[in-house]
């Protein structure tokens, strides 16, 4: 089942690693700023919708910061674990869209995730009326087929990753990865 993915703690290892490797790539091309070289300025986030315990490293998120005098930017490098500012992993909050859209219930859902019915809503009208628009979205939306439609995300966009792949850990993962480029895309 979709939702037993936040029960293990070896996909959020890879998600972690994942994360990692895109922090170092980003340290590696300095400030996108000034070309200073960057440090870790790394945020302790207190993520929801896990049903596992973790360790508190996974749930760092990797920030840099410029070194260099006068500039001190910040860069966030792309990540497969958080959603910008949300507090759900981002994991958690495509699963539970996807329940959704395959007909579970909100209150269902409210329960077994401990989440506001508000949040739900804030979700699917965010996935229906602003991601679509996003700059992320735009860059990376043509690598994947017409069949997936923008009316339909991000629950398409699963669907699609879990036909390719084997297991639902790895069609996740690689919906995430594929997520991530958008970000990474707009550093370029």
């Amino acid at each position: 089942m979709l939702s037993d993915v936040l029960k293990n703690s070896q996909f959020f290892f890879q998600l972690y690693n994942i994360d990692r490797q895109n922090a170092e790539k980003c340290k590696e091309k300095r400030c996108p700023y000034c070309g200073g070289p960057l440090h870790y300025a790394n945020y302790a986030r207190k993520p929801r919708g896990e049903l596992v315990d973790l360790p508190e490293e996974y749930c760092i998120k990797f920030s840099l910061c410029c070194g260099r005098d006068g500039c001190r930017h910040r860069t966030t490098p792309p990540s497969c674990r958080f959603m910008d500012r949300k507090v759900y992993w981002y994991c958690a909050i495509l699963i539970i869209m996807t329940l959704r859209y395959n007909g579970a219930s909100i209150y269902s859902l409210c329960k077994k995730f401990k989440i506001s019915n508000k949040t739900i809503n804030r979700w699917i009208t965010f996935f229906q009326t602003i991601f679509p628009s996003l700059p992320q979205w735009q860059r990376i939306r043509g690598l994947i087929p017409s069949s997936v439609k923008n009316s339909e995300l991000p629950v398409g966009l699963v669907n699609y990753f879990i036909k390719v792949k084997k297991s639902v850990e790895e069609s996740l993962k690689s919906c995430l990865e594929f997520l991530s480029q958008g970000q990474s895309a707009l550093e370029k």
